[in-house]
């Protein structure tokens, strides 16, 4: 080879490494992510653990810089400024769109039907993740859920729940759409607050009682400070889910290999999210009882009958809506066909055993 053969495969591959560094540079994306929660609550910490790991993962990449909800625009705006592009991602709970699309209720929370690691099954094995991309991606989004809690709290207040015949003519604040509709056949009154406004509404008497979120949030939140009665188990949300919201523009120009890394981090931030609010829930309900609060637990005999309601109210759902059945029949089903292990795994099963669930019939009749 002479020395001008050499001189032009030395010239081309120094050209091609450029190319790449300039690509590469190129390639790196800006993120601004915010969230629908403010600094002092601590579900905030949900968002933070992921942007953290995609920073770690993806650094070269992508690389996110968040803020606190609030800081940006108020919370309720981040759907809207997510899919427009506004901004890049935001992180929520999908039960604050439910007036946008109801399905987006169950994709949230449930009254009275999964507990946590229903969740995490139903998203990583039996097709929940799929409809969360479906139905995020009307809205020019990529969803990817990274959270999760279970059984949150339940109605904390001045005044004494103890059974569900004490709900009749109270006012509570309860969140979501369905929880409202099982409350309000149950003889309460819904009242819509912010998470933020609990403390103060429960301290001046604008609710009889109020919830919000998991013992460890709630005691954070300083309810022990205003609460002298908790109400539990939290029927109203029997688990609850977090996530990203992607423009879908920002989430194409990634590469696959970025992609799957975002994907990767939520599922990891997914497993410790539920084991971390678990320990913060069982050190917080210590510190409300030293703090003299009373718990009172609602009888199997309520139960049962939050859950008679409860079916109701699903059903009616999802013949208001076909994306709303959509949810729901995946729910229903994937809870008929996990009881073939479950129920002969008992007592060392996972999920919740259930013998009263709602009608898949009637909600496919609704499709």
């Amino acid at each position: 080879m002479n020395k001008l053969s050499r001189f032009s495969l030395t010239g081309l591959a120094t050209g091609i490494t450029l190319v790449a560094l300039t690509t590469t540079a190129h390639a790196q994306q800006q993120w601004t992510m915010t969230s629908t929660w403010a600094e002092n609550l601590d579900l905030i910490k949900i968002d933070q653990h992921w942007v953290e790991l995609v920073n770690k993962l993806a650094g070269d990449e992508v690389q996110i810089t968040f803020r606190a909800g609030g800081t940006l625009m108020p919370g309720p705006e981040v759907f809207d400024a997510t899919e427009t592009g506004s901004i890049e991602a935001a992180g929520d709970w999908p039960g604050y769109w439910a007036g946008v699309n109801p399905a987006f209720s169950p994709l949230a929370t449930t009254t009275s039907l999964f507990n946590g690691v229903d969740y995490l099954n139903w998203i990583q094995q039996w097709g929940g993740r799929e409809l969360y991309e479906e139905i995020y991606g009307q809205f020019n989004m990529m969803y990817l859920p990274y959270g999760i809690t279970n059984n949150e709290s339940g109605f904390m207040g001045r005044t004494p729940i103890a059974s569900i015949a004490d709900l009749e003519g109270k006012r509570l604040r309860l969140s979501g759409r369905d929880q409202g509709r099982v409350l309000e056949q149950l003889g309460g009154s819904q009242v819509t607050l912010a998470g933020g406004e609990v403390y103060q509404a429960i301290e001046r008497g604008v609710i009889d009682a109020g919830e919000f979120s998991t013992p460890g949030v709630d005691f954070n939140a300083g309810f022990a400070e205003v609460a002298d009665n908790w109400a539990t188990p939290g029927w109203h949300q029997s688990a609850s889910v977090f996530g990203v919201m992607i423009n879908m523009d920002a989430w194409n120009a990634l590469s696959e290999a970025t992609q799957e890394k975002l994907r990767i981090a939520a599922d990891a931030t997914m497993a410790w999210s539920l084991a971390w609010s678990e320990r913060e829930s069982n050190a917080a309900t210590q510190k409300f009882i030293d703090a003299g609060v009373t718990i009172n637990q609602f009888s199997e005999e309520d139960l049962a009958r939050i859950q008679e309601v409860t079916n109701q109210v699903i059903v009616q759902g999802a013949c208001e809506n076909p994306d709303h059945a959509k949810v729901y029949h995946s729910m229903v089903s994937y809870l008929q066909e996990y009881a073939t292990w479950r129920d002969v795994s008992v007592p060392f099963n996972m999920s919740r055993t259930m013998n009263d669930l709602p009608s898949l019939e009637e909600i496919e009749a609704c499709l």
